[in-house]
């Protein structure tokens, strides 16, 4: 018996969810059924640049006695030699597969499908998300066993933590030598939230013994609008107007971008909306998905985020009751809110009627009074009436956003950018399509979406003069180049490259 080895376990978790308390199960588990068992941690530099790393060793504690003296066991894990990674996140998941934790010989990876996404991806100009379905698939092929569902939901449901789950999957495996009773009796011992503990695991548990190494078929999407439901009859004439005057391929897209139009203003913002598309859909497009690119990048464009947005989406008390739910407060206890706002020259001067805010911005001691008063930012408790009213008024001036200057400015953007559109797509529709995929650099608000600007219209500058002779395939490069950092380093390299600074 001199052969037998430890059981080897990683666990990798996030800060707050729970990732020590699964290490302190999976240890008193081992110690209360027959084995010696050690855990150890190397913790990560933050929440989402590095995961804590727990590391279980379990040995039988009768063999131990039969070779005389008691195990050496490991403090860490080492590539190719984890019998089981538990990862709170897919992107955790991820991370053991390429530290070569998870190997096809000898590893059940047990992990939550939903993701947290990173700093880095959230930074990212563009689109910086991992994509899930690749993650999901490397792991497959680096596990022996994938087990993988969606955790923090199944955890929400039962009103418990992720790490409950996770405990109730591994037992699930039955890769560990303890019966399910062994496992409930663990968490009973720790005498903290047992109940939905139990009901967390218990859920977990029957879904990784039916586990076949796929997700369940999520549930068919409900109509963006059901037209049948809708009582304003403007609207109804809106969506039927989508029937009757665009082709069934692009309705989809259109029916979300009028939806997104509504809420952001009202019916006659999404009829402005399908009246500049109609130029659009009269294009001789030859295959191009030009008409759906450009419905999905307009309507992006047309609810720009201006300082009555902002107001108007922190002060809906849907906003409130997701707060609430997020850091699970009771009825009985109070919650706090506060917003940090640091509005500059530029927001205030946009938020002004046009007149009044070009008067301002290119005033003397006004402008300079005003830029001093909005030097600091300032913390407004949405919580409290008086905050939260502040913000409400603020998203009261939604009725006059079309006589502000930010309306003014980005209608005269949104019209150059679609005449171009029109223009290229007369002698060159993919040109077209690639000019439409460049309103993804406008976004944000204060300096992200100047920075986005300006790289946004350094582009539109390079297509004009380029013309008919700029290929797609470059304006795409030039675009992912734009994407790819904030400074522009990117941009200008590429720009050199093809002639076209």
């Amino acid at each position: 018996m001199a052969g037998v080895q430890p059981i080897k376990i990683a666990v990798l978790a996030m800060g707050g969810e729970g990732g020590g308390v699964l290490a302190d199960w999976i240890v008193d588990l081992g110690e209360h059924n027959g084995h010696i068992a050690q855990t150890t941690s190397v913790p990560g530099v933050a929440q989402r640049t590095g995961a804590t790393i727990y590391y279980v060793e379990l040995y039988p504690r009768a063999q131990a006695e039969r070779d005389g003296g008691l195990p050496v066991l490991a403090l860490m894990p080492l590539p190719g030699d984890v019998d089981v990674v538990l990862a709170s996140e897919l992107m955790e998941a991820g991370r053991a597969v390429q530290r070569g934790l998870v190997t096809p010989e000898r590893t059940t990876l047990i992990a939550s499908t939903h993701r947290v996404y990173s700093i880095a991806e959230k930074t990212a100009m563009g689109d910086g998300r991992v994509d899930s379905e690749q993650l999901i698939g490397h792991a497959q092929a680096a596990a022996k066993r994938f087990v993988r569902f969606d955790m923090a939901q199944a955890a929400e449901d039962a009103g418990s933590v992720i790490s409950a789950v996770l405990f109730g999957a591994l037992a699930g495996t039955g890769v560990l030598p303890f019966s399910r009773a062994q496992f409930e009796a663990t968490i009973e011992r720790g005498g903290v939230g047992v109940k939905p503990s139990l009901k967390a695991f218990g859920a977990a548990y029957g879904r990784a013994m039916a586990d076949d190494g796929s997700d369940r078929p999520p549930a068919a999407p409900s109509p963006v609008i059901a037209p049948g439901a809708v009582r304003e009859e403007r609207v109804r004439g809106v969506l039927e107007r989508i029937d009757g005057s665009f082709p069934v391929e692009a309705r989809h897209v259109l029916i979300e971008g009028v939806r997104r139009l509504i809420d952001y203003q009202d019916p006659a913002y999404a009829e402005l909306y399908l009246d500049r598309l109609a130029r659009i859909a009269q294009l001789p497009a030859q295959g191009e998905p030009l008409l759906q690119e450009t419905a999905r990048h307009l309507a992006l464009w047309m609810s720009y985020e201006d300082t009555i947005r902002v107001a108007e989406l922190k002060t809906r008390g849907t906003r409130f009751a997701r707060v609430r739910d997020e850091v699970r407060a009771r009825d009985d206890q109070v919650l706090a809110i506060n917003e940090f706002m640091h509005p500059r020259l530029e927001e205030i001067c946009d938020t002004l009627p046009a007149g009044l805010g070009r008067w301002l911005a290119g005033s003397g001691w006004p402008r300079r009074v005003v830029e001093r008063f909005a030097r600091r930012g300032r913390v407004v408790p949405t919580s409290s009436l008086r905050g939260f009213l502040m913000l409400f008024a603020l998203a009261g001036l939604k009725r006059w956003r079309r006589g502000t200057l930010r309306f003014a400015v980005e209608t005269r953007r949104i019209e150059q950018w679609l005449e171009q559109i029109v223009r290229s797509a007369a002698t060159n529709p993919q040109l077209a399509v690639e000019l439409a995929r460049c309103q993804r650099l406008v976004k944000g608000y204060s300096d992200t979406h100047a920075r986005g600007w300006h790289n946004f219209e350094t582009l539109m500058s390079a297509a004009q003069r380029a013309g008919s002779q700029l290929a797609p395939a470059t304006l795409r490069e030039l675009r992912d180049a734009a994407l790819a950092d904030e400074q522009g380093h990117a941009l200008r390299s590429a720009l050199t490259h093809h002639a076209l600074a």
